[in-house]
Order: structure tokens, then sequence, then C-alpha cells
């Protein structure tokens, strides 16, 4: 199973990004799949998760200025960014937890920076 982060880039403070996921794989359905980030010096975070059934949690941080959406059919999960500040720069994770046949396991995928000038 792979997951492919694309999206990423720079932008200036109140702008948008749109992050996207691509999860591969043979069988592969994941369960959960959302967003992480770290940022310079700080531990990973969250920053929103969504299940295949369409439930969605976001950080407290996020609330109102992201959404996070998916493509089921392409096993494919988005982060619409809106809003952007300058303490959102970070490296963004996409993280997916799922099974391929009776195995179930955490994904990660190779991570995508996101950086918010003043």
């Amino acid at each position: 199973v792979q997951l492919q982060a694309s999206g990423g880039g720079l932008v200036q403070a109140g702008g948008s990004l749109r992050l996207s996921c691509a999860a591969s794989g043979r069988s592969f359905r994941y369960y959960i799949m959302g967003w992480y980030r770290q940022a310079p010096g700080k531990q990973r975070e969250l920053v929103a998760g969504i299940t295949a059934g369409g439930s969605t949690n976001y950080a407290d941080f996020v609330k109102g200025r992201f959404t996070i959406f998916s493509d089921n059919a392409k096993n494919t999960v988005y982060l619409q960014m809106n809003g952007l500040k300058p303490e959102d720069t970070a490296v963004f994770y996409c993280h997916a937890t799922g099974v391929v046949g009776d195995f179930v396991n955490d994904y990660w995928g190779q991570g995508t920076q996101v950086t918010v000038s003043s």
C-alpha cells in the first residue's frame, strides 16, 4: 500500500491550498484517513481525519478553516485549507488505517511541505 500526497506549496497568509492523498494497493480498503502535520522542532499532530463512512474530525486550530473530504471510489482524501496562517507552516503527512486481506495496518505518505508567508 502506498499513500501519494500532493498539493503543498508556498502561499501568502489568507490564501488557500488543497492537499490530496491517494491510496493505492491491491484490495486496500481504508477505515480512516487523515492528515497530520509537523512543524520544525514540534511533534507531529493530527489536523483532520475522515472515516470511510464520511465522519470527520478536526483539530481545534483548523476548525472553520480546513475541510477534509474523500472520493472513496478513488481511495483519495483531500484537505481543503482556507485562511492559511503562518503558523500553519509545516510538513503535512497523509495517514491511513486500513485493511488488506485480513490484516489491519497503519500507513504514512511521504509528506508535503506547506509554507505560509506573512
